[in-house]
């Protein structure tokens, strides 16, 4: 799933938000790209809805586009 996120400012906040992402329960994998201001997550639809995900990008103070 690819998510577009606005509000990182640098290439830390797009670690902070892969180090995140990956502690859920469910996630395999996130790549986020700050100079393209989207996330790449690979997850297992059985453990871990989309939505959590994009909560869990909210409450780190980003913006999650629709």
């Amino acid at each position: 799933m690819e998510i577009e996120i606005d509000g990182m400012h640098c290439v830390s906040c797009s670690v902070n938000i892969d180090g995140v992402l990956e502690e859920v329960s469910g996630v395999v994998e996130a790549r986020t790209s700050y100079a393209k201001g989207k996330t790449v997550v690979v997850y297992d639809k059985e453990k871990v809805s989309e939505k959590k995900i994009r909560e869990e990008i909210v409450k780190l103070g980003y913006k999650v586009k629709p």
